[in-house]
């Protein structure tokens, strides 16, 4: 029709909709183009109308298009169409590429096509998702590696050639998709010279990050979280950082415990943080303990001392910190080899003249880093450890424990984040001392989020004082709280990944992270109706059908794969109070799903409350013509009970400064819980699934239906944009 011509499609100069533009060139739909700057993806019509995000508009595109079951001969076939594009942007995802590559291998193994017998939008998603990915999938293509996928692939590039090679000429270069492609990137070289292979860093990177002396198949990294709380958010950037670089330079990653201090530390945590690690998708190759290596450290914490490279001090730790500060050696630094094996033995044996003591290293008082002035390598601690229990009186401290078992375990590069930039030179020194091997460390800005503590004695403070309900709050930044309140993990890696290893601080938005988010859940999740129970006004048409009937609908108007509800349709319907209030004597609303009503008459209370309307149905109305389009529930006795929740940040700044005491930045009310009636169809939900409440929000359902005088929990999602109930 000419009211819905093409106008153009405008998108991100960095993030090309490959498999859109690729769709039209093979259909021969005109397609005009244009980069913009709002970060949004549209598809703008001369009618004035817009579709936005990638996959509703490549299902335009396949609906539009003259091409024989383009978009699936049936509505089973569609259907399987749209799982293929929801599994589509897995192979954007730094850390899940080669997997899916491995699952679409063996799926394509006796098939010619992704869905039925024919070309598809669905081939032409995952052409364009390993198109996008640039020289990683190059890589893949010309090993042996998946050779039904590449058998596939090589089939479509030729079939199609022509409009597929001018798409990937503009749009995909070595990095893969982005605005830099007609710009030939360097190659990067490896220690031994050859070059290595470019791999997109997360969805889509703003730049490719590499690891200095990496060499390809020979990279061992670490994650190493210490288990004394759940991972949040910025560990969340450690461990996909690991996973990256493992991928990148066909390496892999060590998940271990720096468990060294069982004052803070538990088994609870040990499974939390599996767990949380899993969750994010990480991939190690095994598990280890600093504790498997107790032993050990012992030896060498006494060879040290027969070498004079440590010593036993017993000087009263402020006294020692403080003497640390100005530089000034310790009385106990000059004592015989012989007195300092004496004394750590009675720290070994946790005796009183023991406990007064412990084990420094002797590096230089003088220096300027004062990490290098005698750093403590051991303290007594006579608290039963987690996993070995009492055996120990003693433990070593990170600084001392950490390089140590990195370079046992052949770590070939230990990722720090650059708060610990003036203790490198420590770790190298006190490797060198040992007289074990060389681990490169490599950089990045630890993740500040506004509003948010990442300590985890600050988080710990909350747990303890009730004011949390426990490590997976919503309101916490843990993974398995933000995870709680609706996050997709599919965006949380997007966002941490697009930051790259950057060196420099940053304190990132809430709202970038729920944006992200809001693109991933929208054009999939069930959309549903909700009324405020407080104050809900009936709404009485006269004309209305005597007898309540039901037409079942689509759960998500442009996602069939969302499913189909039950709606009920009668003469008495609840409305909110708040959409009631603007509604005028003899003005027409449309009833979203059913159809235009006028109101005829506004029943009031004494004190000016709206109470009742009265209207009649006008079907034949326009949707276009009327200012209110009302969500709206059938008076009948199958509406569920629900419970809205709405959680806002534990603090009320920022950003705390260097030494604010962050109970005085308490926010005093930090949830909301609103009473709500929900169409029927709510009962069937499960506990995770996300929904939309139609003009109310998005929402994850936290405690599903059991009996209808329990309510459903709905826990409400932040979209980026949103105000809160709160405010």
């Amino acid at each position: 029709m000419e009211e819905e011509r093409i106008k153009v499609l405008s998108f991100p100069s960095d993030s090309p909709p490959l498999s859109i533009i690729a769709a039209a060139k093979i259909a021969g739909i005109a397609l005009p183009t244009q980069t913009s700057t709002s970060g949004s993806l549209t598809l703008s019509f001369s009618n004035g109308l817009e579709l936005h995000g990638n996959y509703v508009i490549l299902r335009y595109i396949g609906r539009v298009a003259a091409i024989r079951n383009f978009y699936g001969d049936d509505a089973f076939h569609a259907a399987q169409i749209d799982e293929w594009l929801e599994y589509a942007p897995t192979l954007l995802l730094g850390s899940e590429f080669e997997n899916a590559c491995s699952y679409m291998d063996i799926y394509m193994e006796k098939r010619t096509f992704f869905v039925s017998h024919s070309f598809s939008i669905a081939d032409i998603a995952i052409w364009s998702g390993l198109a996008g990915a640039g020289q990683r999938w190059e890589s893949l293509r010309k090993s042996s590696k998946y050779r039904n996928l590449v058998r596939w692939y090589n089939s479509v590039s030729a079939e199609y050639s022509d409009a597929l090679n001018e798409v990937t000429a503009l749009y995909v270069g070595k990095k893969g998709l982005g605005k830099q492609v007609a710009a030939k990137p360097k190659e990067q070289k490896s220690a031994d010279g050859n070059s290595s292979d470019k791999v997109n860093l997360g969805s889509r990177p703003s730049s490719e990050i590499d690891l200095p002396y990496a060499e390809l198949g020979k990279v061992r990294l670490r994650f190493a979280p210490e288990p004394s709380g759940y991972l949040h958010i910025g560990h969340s950037k450690a461990a996909l950082l690991n996973q990256y670089f493992a991928q990148r330079y066909q390496g892999e990653v060590i998940l271990r415990f720096d468990d060294t201090n069982p004052t803070k530390e538990s088994n609870e945590f040990v499974e939390n943080l599996i767990k949380d690690v899993e969750t994010l998708g990480i991939k190690y190759q095994k598990i280890t303990y600093t504790s498997d290596y107790f032993p050990k450290l012992m030896d060498m914490a006494a060879k040290l001392i027969k070498e004079g490279k440590a010593y036993v001090d017993d000087t009263p730790r402020e006294q020692m910190q403080k003497e640390r500060m100005d530089g000034i050696e310790s009385k106990c630094r000059s004592n015989s080899v012989e007195e300092n094996l004496k004394l750590w033995k009675e720290m070994i044996a946790g005796s009183e003249r023991g406990l007064q003591c412990c084990l420094r290293g002797k590096l230089d008082m003088q220096d300027p880093n004062k990490s290098l002035r005698d750093p403590v390598y051991y303290r007594c601690n006579p608290v039963p450890h987690h996993r070995i229990g009492a055996k120990y009186k003693l433990y070593p401290t990170y600084d001392f424990a950490c390089p140590f078992v990195d370079a046992e375990e052949g770590i070939t590069h230990a990722l720090r984040s650059s708060e610990y930039h003036d203790r490198n030179a420590q770790y190298y020194r006190i490797q060198e001392d040992m007289g074990m091997r060389k681990v490169h460390i490599y950089e990045f800005s630890r993740l500040n989020m506004v509003y948010t503590l990442l300590s985890k004695r600050k988080l710990l403070w909350f747990v303890q004082n009730g004011k949390v309900d426990g490590w997976d709050d919503p309101r916490f930044p843990t993974v398995q709280g933000i995870v709680r309140r609706g996050l997709k993990i599919e965006a949380l890696i997007q966002f941490i990944l697009e930051q790259g290893a950057s060196k420099n601080l940053n304190l990132m938005e809430w709202d970038k992270l729920w944006t992200i988010n809001k693109k991933i859940i929208d054009p999939v999740c069930p959309r549903h109706t909700a009324v405020i129970e407080e104050r809900k006004v009936l709404l009485t048409l006269t004309d209305g059908p005597d007898e309540p009937f039901v037409r079942i609908i689509p759960r998500h108007k442009k996602y069939d794969g969302a499913g189909e509800k039950a709606t009920t349709f009668t003469k008495r319907i609840w409305i909110d109070y708040a959409d009631a209030e603007y509604i005028s004597v003899n003005e027409e609303v449309t009833l979203m799903d059913w159809g235009n009503a006028i109101v005829k008459e506004i029943i009031k209370d004494q004190d000016g409350n709206i109470t009742q309307l009265v209207g009649v149905l006008h079907l034949q109305g326009s949707v276009k013509t009327t200012k209110l389009k009302l969500t709206w529930l059938a008076e009948t006795s199958e509406l569920v009970n629900l419970s809205l929740v709405e959680f806002d940040y534990l603090i009320t700044k920022k950003k705390l400064e260097e030494g604010e005491d962050f109970l005085d930045a308490l926010n005093p009310c930090t949830k909301k819980e609103t009473a709500a009636i929900g169409d029927s169809n709510i009962r069937n939900l499960k506990q995770g699934e996300i929904l939309q409440l139609e003009r109310k929000g998005y929402f994850r359902c936290d405690v599903p239906f059991v009996r209808p005088s329990k309510p459903v929990v709905l826990i409400a999602i932040p979209d980026g944009r949103q105000q809160s109930m709160l405010k």
